[in-house]
């Protein structure tokens, strides 16, 4: 992005307001793919700033050229808690943004460093890593109860909201539930994407991380392959693929396993599929469950945070316990089942309509950043390029 780029002046000369937002990476993943919709929705409503605290920027490949947003360096040191909320205090003072929106336990610590508070704070909170996915650490606990109980917090998840206002013990007003949403049309109306071989294809996509156990994916489909044809195809990229690819030669799966890498417009793979995977250990509201909906797709997943509430009544069969050969027995079914997989692929087409249009996501967003900006009787002026 551009440092020179600026919003045009609003509402007689008065800059855009300006909107920090802090990942712990930019990587490409369901959060960032969210702020890229809504960003784009917005153009020149918001200006951006955006931290990636770990330096990638991989997700800026979905903001749309001229939009006004850059990713100012700042210096962070691991495990330097101290000098770190010294050096994004006075980030934040520097820049005098207008609000700052930090985006899951990674970027805790500018949450932290606003007390006692710069700017008004809103928290998106999409769900855990792997250290988290079975219970919550008392120390996490302990800090996210104190750094944001004076702030907004945005949870995509029923789940999430009782975690938030439980565990956390944070005020129910200060709590959102904003499902996300996505463009339905353009995952209904796609053309398909061809994949390599024969039979029927067993579609993920996903980050290829720990905590989306494409391992348990491979393992089902072994048993899958073992009664027919079939076929499996993991759309995205991660520091997994090498591995899952070697899981894959040993359990003699060959080429009836499609890597296609990462894929910046997977409508096209989503419209190939016949049945949509889903292994995770842990999630809250993935948006690929969102996007398999909205192509049509019966979904065979793992039983983790809200997908049993996401996906329509018809679809819950298949949503079973986090184990290979229950997850083998749901794809199964459904694959010797196309009746059955037409009529819940539109039952969930239809549930995603009535429930996850990017339209309700982009106003409860836009609705929530006004209200946190406008408590602060000024846009900022002072931010440098």
């Amino acid at each position: 992005m551009s440092a020179d780029r600026r919003a045009p002046p609003r509402d007689g000369g008065v800059p855009a307001p300006t909107l920090c937002h802090v990942y712990a990476t930019f990587a490409v993943g369901g959060p960032q793919m969210r702020f890229a919709a809504l960003a784009n929705r917005f153009a020149d409503r918001y200006r951006h700033l955006i931290v990636a605290m770990d330096g990638i920027t991989a997700a800026s490949e979905r903001l749309m050229p001229g939009l006004d947003a850059v990713f100012p360096a700042v210096a962070i040191r691991k495990g330097a808690t101290f000098a770190n909320r010294a050096s994004f205090r006075a980030a934040l003072r520097a820049w005098r943004p207008d609000l700052l929106v930090t985006s899951n336990w990674g970027s805790i610590e500018w949450a932290v460093a606003n007390r006692p508070r710069l700017v008004p704070h809103i928290h998106i909170e999409d769900g855990f890593g792997p250290e988290e996915q079975d219970r919550q650490l008392l120390r996490r606990v302990l800090i996210r109860r104190l750094a944001l109980r004076r702030s907004l917090v945005v949870v995509p998840s029923r789940t999430l909201f009782r975690l938030a206002t439980g565990t956390w013990r944070l005020p129910t007003a200060q709590v959102r539930y904003i499902p996300n949403g996505i463009d339905l049309a353009a995952f209904a109306a796609a053309p398909p994407t061809p994949l390599p071989g024969e039979g029927p294809v067993i579609g993920t996509v996903a980050a290829l991380r720990p905590e989306k156990n494409l391992g348990r994916l491979l393992h089902a489909f072994r048993i899958v392959a073992a009664a027919g044809p079939a076929r499996l195809a993991i759309v995205g990229a991660g520091p997994e693929r090498p591995g899952l690819e070697a899981l894959a030669a040993a359990l003699g799966l060959g080429e009836r396993v499609i890597f296609t890498g990462h894929s910046a417009s997977p409508a096209g793979y989503y419209r190939s599929f016949d049945v949509f995977a889903l292994s995770s250990d842990t999630e809250q509201m993935p948006l690929s469950v969102i996007e398999a909906m909205a192509a049509g797709l019966p979904v065979a997943a793992t039983d983790v945070g809200d997908v049993r509430e996401m996906l329509a009544a018809q679809n819950a069969p298949f949503v079973v316990p986090p184990d290979p050969a229950a997850l083998a027995e749901a794809l199964l079914a459904l694959l010797r089942d196309a009746p059955a997989r037409a009529a819940i692929g539109a039952a969930n087409r239809a549930r995603a309509a009535a429930a996850f249009d990017q339209e309700a996501m982009f106003a409860a967003y836009a609705g929530l950043f006004d209200t946190a900006i406008g408590g602060t009787g000024r846009p900022s002026q002072a931010f440098s390029r």
